[in-house]
This record gives structure tokens, sequence and C-alpha cells, in this order.
């Protein structure tokens, strides 16, 4: 059993777009209420509250404030529960100290009961009428939880979370090495290369005049209010150009794959390279590895990182030799040694899928020993038993 979320478009009407509103301005209230007075407790007695707490005072707060009691009450109890969640997060280094929810930002709310999809395609929540709903796939399994959300753009969705049987792809028996690069999106050990499609750059120039545009605006009128949605479409357009461009290559690696062996990205230092940030965050890395490691639980394919420090494009994958002085300028090296010549990137995957079987210490010399090419069982021409592609001889 697992859970699977799907997602589809919502068409309210005026009336629901009214009382969708008070449900997110509820919610938001009710998070930041909750977060302003757990820091403030703490900085005064060094308290934690936690959910526990916060269910108890929760009920004094629909006194105070009786507007409260409009909207879903299980949908305020799952917001603090998504606070409890943060902090959680936060304590454990998963994440950042919560924010104060925003207005403008991505607008949500939970519901995790008395929900129901009916035959003719409407989604009935708590204290509204039913509304329009556009399922374009068939649910499968049981419902447990659908979180209604309007995005910057303002759009509505139901992401419907479903527990079903999930059932897992068979092994295939191939291995590739994954090295992700600015260049070019990805490239794998077998020489397959996929673009950088750079979505972000092919719309900037759009998004430069708009934003222009924008700042002129005088400040909570309707001149800005639109001004301001037209900006969003535009970066709601790349953030979509970019996920489905990710969810086709994810699916394609991980469905033909049994195991894929990448490097771990420290992509938070990273982006502190002020001439590589932007480039770095539109090609986002992060998110891809994170479709990559779900897919894989799904299609059986075994995502394995190495360590981030492993020099994989300054290494020969045939004996070993560490080009040291080789920077990023430098796509294409002869290795001095072997006198073989490599393009870095492909190079750069065969070592990721050479070192990914076990933990080496990286190499302080100038070549690898053959006691451990041996030890990890695989052609030393290649680093794991396959041809090598754009691997050639140069005198």
């Amino acid at each position: 059993m697992g859970n699977k979320a799907y997602k589809f478009r919502l068409y309210p009407n005026k009336e629901q777009s009214a009382f969708l509103a008070k449900c997110f301005g509820c919610s938001r209230f009710v998070y930041n209420h909750f977060l302003r007075l757990t820091t403030d407790v703490y900085a005064e007695s060094k308290k934690s509250l936690r959910y526990k707490e916060w269910a108890k005072l929760l009920t004094n707060l629909k006194s105070e404030f009786e507007w409260l009691k409009e909207v879903n009450s299980q949908s305020l109890q799952q917001t603090l529960k998504d606070l409890e969640s943060a902090f959680v997060g936060f304590f454990k280094k998963l994440g950042e100290f919560p924010n104060f929810k925003k207005k403008s930002n991505r607008q949500s709310f939970r519901v995790p009961q008395h929900f129901l999809i009916d035959n003719a395609g409407f989604l009935r929540l708590p204290k509204m009428t039913p509304i329009k709903m556009v399922i374009h796939r068939q649910i499968l399994g049981t419902p447990k939880n659908v979180t209604i959300s309007k995005t910057p753009s303002g759009k509505y969705y139901a992401s419907i979370v479903t527990e079903q049987d999930i059932l897992i792809a068979p092994l295939n028996g191939n291995k590739i090495g994954l090295d992700l690069g600015l260049k070019e999106f990805a490239i794998t050990s077998s020489g397959e290369k996929f673009e950088n499609p750079k979505y972000f750059r092919a719309s900037l120039r759009r998004l430069k005049i708009r934003q222009r545009r924008l700042s002129r605006k005088q400040k909570a009128s309707n001149n800005c209010n639109q001004a301001r949605l037209t900006v969003a479409k535009i970066h709601e357009k790349v953030a979509n150009q970019r996920q489905d461009y990710q969810h086709k290559i994810s699916l394609k690696l991980t469905s033909e794959n049994q195991r894929i062996s990448a490097e771990s990205l420290m992509i938070k230092g990273m982006i502190k390279n002020r001439k590589l940030a932007k480039h770095i965050s539109d090609i986002a890395w992060g998110n891809f590895l994170t479709m990559l490691e779900y897919k894989g639980d799904i299609y059986g394919c075994e995502i394995h990182y190495v360590d981030r420090f492993f020099p994989s494009s300054k290494r020969c994958s045939k004996c070993g030799y560490i080009k040291q002085d080789l920077t990023l300028a430098i796509r294409e090296w002869q290795c001095p040694e072997c006198k073989s010549f490599w393009d870095r990137d492909i190079n750069a995957a065969l070592n990721l899928i050479l070192f990914s079987e076990s933990k080496i210490p990286l190499e302080e010399g100038k070549s690898t020993p053959d006691q451990l090419v041996e030890r990890l069982g695989m052609n030393r021409d290649t680093g794991s038993g396959q041809e090598a592609p754009c691997v050639a001889q140069r005198n």
C-alpha cells in the first residue's frame, strides 16, 4: 500500500471563490497567529508549544474571532499540523525556520474528511456548494484527503491523495551513471545527452518588460493587480515547462534502468556563485533528483548518490589518472597516461557508476591502483562493463 496524489483544475463561481478566499484567509490567520504565539512564548519562558496545546487554544480563539467558525473546523486543525511539521523539519535541520504566510503567495487549505467526488465531475466540500472540477484521468484507490490551492496567477486546483496498491515494476538490470550539468541538463554513461532548454532565459526579456510596468503601477490599484497577474502567469508558465520536461526525463530514466548513480550536489552552496546562480536556479537539479527518487520507488530503480567531493570529471575512467588543472572551460581532455580522449561529462558519468558500488576514499595520487578496479568487479576499460562512448586513442 502507498499514497498517490491526483491534481485537477477547479472552476469555482463568484460565490464559491469568495468562500474559498475566506477559507484561505482563516487558515493563514491561524497559522500566523500560532507561529507568533509560539515564538513569543519561547522567547519569554523557553517553553515550546506543540499541536496539543495549539488545539486547545484554537477553541478559545474561535470564541474571540467568530468568523473562524464559518469555515471547516478540520481544515484549521490541519493548518496546526502543518505548522508542527514545519517546526519538526526545522529542528531536524531539514528546512528553515517557519515563515509567516502571505496573501500574495500560493494559498491552500486541506480537508481530511467529509468530501466527495460525484459522477458529474463536481467536488463537494463541507459548508459550500459543489465545485466544478475537470477530471482528466481516472482516480484509483481510496481518497484520504484533498488540498485546495490557489496559485498567484489566480488558478484553483484540488490535489487528492489516495491510498492504493502500487505495483513495483520488475528489475531490468541496466545500470547507468548520471552527470548533471549546465551546458547539457543531464548526461548518461551510455553517451545520451539531454539538452538544457533554459526556459527562464527564453522568457526573461518578456518578464523584464512586464516587471517594469508593474513597478510603475500604483500599489493596491486594479491596474497593479492586473500587472501582477501577468507577471505571475509568466513565472507559472516557466515552472510548468520545466516541470513537464523533468517529468519526461525522470520517467524515461527510471523505467529503463535498475540503478542510477548520481552525484550528491550541495545546491545551496552552489547558488552562492553570483555568476552561475541564475542558471543553477533555472535548471532545478534538486526538483529533478526528487522526481528520480519517488519514481525510482515505483518503477524499481535504485537511486545512489556518490560523495560530492569525488573528482568525477577530473578522473580518467579508464586508468584512474586525475587531471588536477581541469577547469569548467575545458569540455574535452586527453589523459596523458593512457592517451584516451574524453568528453568531460561522459567521463564523469562513467566514474559515477564505477564508484557507486562502494564507498571509496578520494584518490590522492595520479592514478588508481589496479586492485581498486578488480575489487569492484568491473571492466577496467570502461569501469562499467559496457562500451565507453566518445573514447578514442590519440598519440
